[in-house]
């Protein structure tokens, strides 16, 4: 759909902004981060009770939990705190 005030749809601008292996990463990105906030509310947890029982600090897990780029051995802490793993496809 275009947007009349500035011409173009998001799609459009999304496509002249980024490349498709930056899309395909900032997807990934969301989707990660989605599921480790969901989990997280499905157990019950605040953040500061999965700060207790991951390590990680609270502060950087809103930050994650909003998008932001965490470090691997961040992620995998959460991860198994929650009791999930990471799995990667092809």
């Amino acid at each position: 759909m275009n947007n009349s005030a500035i011409g173009k749809s998001w799609d459009e601008v999304r496509a002249e902004l980024f490349t498709p292996q930056e899309l395909k990463e900032m997807e990934s990105r969301v989707k990660l981060m989605h599921a480790i906030a969901d989990a997280r509310k499905n157990k019950g947890l605040s953040q500061r009770e999965l700060e207790k029982i991951s390590g990680v600090s609270q502060p950087v897990i809103a930050r994650m939990e909003k998008g932001d780029n965490a470090k691997i051995d961040t992620i995998m802490k959460i991860l198994i705190a929650l009791g999930g793993e990471l799995s990667v496809t092809f």
